[in-house]
């Protein structure tokens, strides 16, 4: 609700930054004292205790351009991303975010650990995908893929659910005055008279056929637009199996090899069902244990002791993140109450309320997953050995095609495609982002190196034929541009005549003398109010123009895209109260919402002030390693967040 939080959150650049996991991976952490850091700047963004240095800020950046090239299927640079102003974007909001956050630590605003754990909880990528358990492998893999850590996520987290609770505590505490309302419904239940005539092309006349130098001129004009692009074509050779290819079985002695040593991670878990309630000192925990003990509900002590108890239901061991809460609570019997644990943060008392007994996997229940398995492994080991064949016989100088031919690759060719992966008649060209990159960086006749495509593919790039950007010949558009054309004539010629008409009423001639010299007919209407019924019925260009205008005044304005509407505004009425003040109530929760999303981004902008939240735009792209856009000029000195 927070406008500064919303507005970041659903901006590219940070759907960009949060697709892999939630959120965020922004690395944020405390400026150390540095006694040569007045020889220069040390920090993109300083903000009080929090700061982002330049490689943390190269390294966020190399995961939007990453994220964008995957979701948009064709190469993104770094320079593409500063020429759209990504890095400012992202500036500001992570100044304003992080200096609000520095605020908000000085003044106490702290959430409860659970939070964080379950946060964790809520990301499949996490957990095995068999067995449905929590693998801290793959946990710590795709942390470290992304140069982040468990104690960089959890802070990153702790940062979310505090921003979320502010939002929240400022949405509970304000209110908007009841006279918006009532303003926003005066406005909603006004009613106007009015006159007014449609001009039609009929009336203005039409556009005779251009002629050749006409549209030559034309195509001059609109040469950005009409462009065509450079096109390349392409071969790729690929190292895979073909797509119908049949498998290779798999011998029995290495699918049961495969069972045994997986059988732990393929049979399923024992599961718990347990209560968590968390405090600060273990006197207080000591209470809490012995009143449930007593018989006390969970509920009842967590509210009698103002904290929340923290429910989790049928949780593997693997999926409760703090070993020493793991081990405590996978030890007791059914409905039994630990002793306070020291945990991460603070004490916490678990109550067992139920258990579900774990299933050790059989080699006839997992065999097909076993099976698919093995088989992938050895459908890229095949790939990588007609890759290492591949680079042998290119170095012992054999040709392109005599080198697929020894290792048995194939190659697919691929339609006409432009630098930003479209084909020619718009579409997007579904080929992995190096494809577009390699293709458009080799000359017409190359090939790249091998690249390595992830997940086992690799290929080759080789460049077939290059169409340079050009603008089409006349005699190829003609039919379209002369369409072009006559439309926006004919579109100049209706904008003039209803341009005269109109100011021949400004003048002081009676409207409806002005209409009949056109051959329009006059409309008239009274107590015409803003709603869709009186769109529907006379049209988008009328009502603006009644309700765009003061009394006795004239508009004019398309009506549609061959007439022109021309009226004039002969009086205004207020609303009724009796039939607007129950509209003033419905209308309030959404000017509410607005209200309190201003006030929140004026809140945010001063913490971050408070905090001193700067930036440098200069020292930004220096981490990038790119040049300021022309039209930026000189690097920009560091900037305080507004």
């Amino acid at each position: 609700m927070i406008s500064g939080f919303r507005d970041f959150a659903k901006s590219p650049w940070a759907i960009a930054l949060f697709a892999l996991l939630i959120l965020s991976f922004a690395i944020v952490g405390g400026t150390q004292t540095d006694i040569f850091g007045n020889l220069g700047p040390r920090n993109v963004i300083d903000a009080g205790d929090r700061s982002l240095t330049p490689a943390q800020f190269r390294a966020d950046f190399d995961r939007i351009r990453g994220n964008i090239q995957q979701e948009q299927g064709r190469p993104v640079t770094l320079e593409d991303l500063v020429n759209e102003g990504a890095h400012v974007q992202y500036l500001e909001s992570q100044t304003r975010r992080l200096g609000f956050l520095n605020w908000a630590h000085q003044v106490g605003i702290r959430v409860d650990e659970s939070l964080v754990l379950d946060r964790i909880r809520e990301i499949p990528a996490f957990f095995d995908q068999i067995t449905g358990r929590f693998d801290e492998a793959t946990y710590q893999r795709m942390l470290s893929e992304q140069n982040i850590t468990p104690v960089q996520l959890e802070d990153e987290f702790r940062d979310t659910a505090v921003s979320e609770h502010f939002a929240a505590a400022v949405a509970a505490g304000l209110r908007a005055p009841r006279v918006y309302g009532a303003l926003v419904a005066a406005r909603a239940f006004e009613t106007r008279d009015g006159r007014w005539f449609t001009v039609t092309q009929a009336m203005a006349g039409t556009s005779p056929p251009p002629t050749d130098a006409q549209l030559q001129a034309f195509l001059s004009e609109n040469a950005a637009q009409l462009r065509r692009p450079e096109f390349r074509i392409a071969s790729v050779i690929v190292f895979s199996d073909a797509p119908n290819a049949p498998r290779p079985a798999v011998s029995e002695e290495r699918i049961v090899e495969r069972f045994n040593f997986r059988r732990e991670a393929l049979s399923t878990p024992e599961r718990r069902s347990f209560v968590t309630l968390t405090v600060a000192d273990r006197a207080a925990a000591d209470r809490i244990a012995a009143a449930l003990r007593a018989g006390q509900s969970p509920q009842a002590v967590a509210e009698a002791n103002n904290i929340q108890a923290v429910p989790y239901a049928d949780q593997p061991r693997s999926a409760v993140t703090d070993p020493a809460v793991a081990t405590a609570v996978f030890g007791l019997q059914p409905d039994a109450v630990s002793a306070p644990i020291q945990a991460r943060v603070g004490f916490t008392v678990a109550k067992l309320t139920g258990v579900t007994p774990g299933q050790e996997a059989t080699l006839d229940s997992v065999r097909d997953a076993v099976v698919q398995e093995l088989q992938l492994e050895d459908a890229r080991a095949r790939v990588f050995e007609r890759v290492e064949a591949y680079e042998k016989a290119r170095g012992e100088g054999k040709t392109l095609q005599q080198a697929i031919a020894e290792v048995g690759a194939r190659v697919v060719q691929l339609p006409p495609f432009t630098q930003d992966g479209r084909l020619p008649d718009g579409q997007p060209l579904n080929a992995p982002p190096q494809i577009l990159q390699n293709a458009y960086e080799l000359a017409e006749g190359a090939e790249s190196e091998v690249v390595d495509a992830g997940e086992g593919q690799y290929f080759v790039v080789r460049l077939d034929e290059i169409t340079p950007a050009a603008l089409p010949a006349l005699a190829d558009v003609r039919a379209p541009l002369a369409e072009r054309w006559t439309q926006r004539e004919n579109a100049r010629r209706l904008s003039a005549l209803a341009d005269r008409l109109a100011a021949r009423v400004r003048g002081g001639e009676d409207i409806g003398a002005v209409a009949a010299s056109a051959g329009a007919t006059l409309n008239t209407r009274t107590n015409v109010q803003q709603n869709a019924e009186a769109q529907s019925d006379l049209g988008e260009g009328v009502l603006r123009g009644l309700f765009g205008q003061g009394r006795n005044q004239i508009f004019t304005g398309p009506a549609s895209e061959t007439s022109f509407v021309v009226g004039r505004v002969d009086a205004i009425r207020a609303a009724n109260a009796t039939a607007s003040a129950p509209f003033a109530d419905q209308i309030r929760p959404r000017i509410a919402d607005e209200f309190v999303a201003g006030i929140g981004e004026l809140l945010v902008n001063a913490a971050a002030t408070r905090s001193k939240a700067e930036n440098d735009p200069a020292l930004a792209l220096q981490a990038l390693g790119v040049d300021a856009p022309a039209e930026e000029g000189a690097a920009t000195p560091a900037a305080p967040a507004q």
